[in-house]
């Protein structure tokens, strides 16, 4: 069975060519991807028609133009979405979320800052289904620094450089639907290593609830 995927990226500082090369290199039919990089052509009644959407993108409209996409009534339908079941898994920049506080809430933190990049250690943190089979690795990333306030969330991957140690990737439950969010991310190296492809998959996965099956989430507003 093949599960739809609503793709959201590309913003000034992520370009898509970085998530579109990572998702390709899963190289399975178990996913069919869908783009959006232009976020007016983002739509809540189009969210609904997937089971699963992937945010790797900032507030930004697009590469080229800086201004903001989520308004109040973007993140209601955000939160609405997962409440109705849906997944999102949100990678790097779809974490930069400081000034929108719901989709803020949703996701369980934010981003606040990064050091110039660096080597980044990413290491599992216990058995968990998004971390089966993979092992600590390294990579020259941004190492995102998280402000996470979500005290049920369930920590799974955390980050560490000369700069401390961050959380690196944590799951949620919103009602009927999942959150997974997976803070590196910056350079396509990253999205290609055979770990974080591994971390991918499995994100995938869980939030698509492959346990109750992978159905669009109709009817979801904002």
């Amino acid at each position: 069975m093949t599960t739809q995927v609503l793709v959201l990226c590309d913003d000034k500082w992520h370009p898509a060519r970085v998530v579109r090369a990572g998702l390709a290199a899963l190289g399975t039919d178990e996913w069919r991807f869908e783009w959006i990089e232009d976020a007016r052509e983002w739509s809540a009644e189009r969210m609904a028609q997937f089971p699963l959407v992937l945010l790797a993108k900032a507030n930004h409209v697009s590469a080229v133009e800086n201004v903001p996409w989520i308004t109040p009534d973007v993140e209601e339908a955000f939160s609405g979405y997962v409440r109705a079941g849906g997944g999102l898994l949100v990678v790097h920049s779809g974490t930069i979320v400081s000034e929108t506080p719901l989709l803020k809430k949703l996701i369980g933190g934010t981003f606040t800052q990064h050091p110039p990049q660096c080597e980044v250690t990413i290491t599992p943190q216990g058995e968990h289904p998004i971390t089966l089979n993979v092992e600590p690795f390294t990579v020259m990333d941004e190492h995102y620094q998280m402000e996470t306030d979500d005290l049920e969330a369930n920590y799974f991957l955390t980050t560490t450089s000369e700069h401390g140690v961050q959380p690196g990737g944590w799951i949620r439950e919103e009602g009927e639907g999942r959150v997974c969010v997976l803070t590196p991310g910056h350079n396509v190296e990253v999205w290609l290593h055979p770990e974080f492809q591994t971390l991918l998959r499995n994100g995938l996965r869980w939030c698509a609830g492959e346990d109750r099956g992978s159905q669009p989430v109709s009817g979801t507003r904002g």
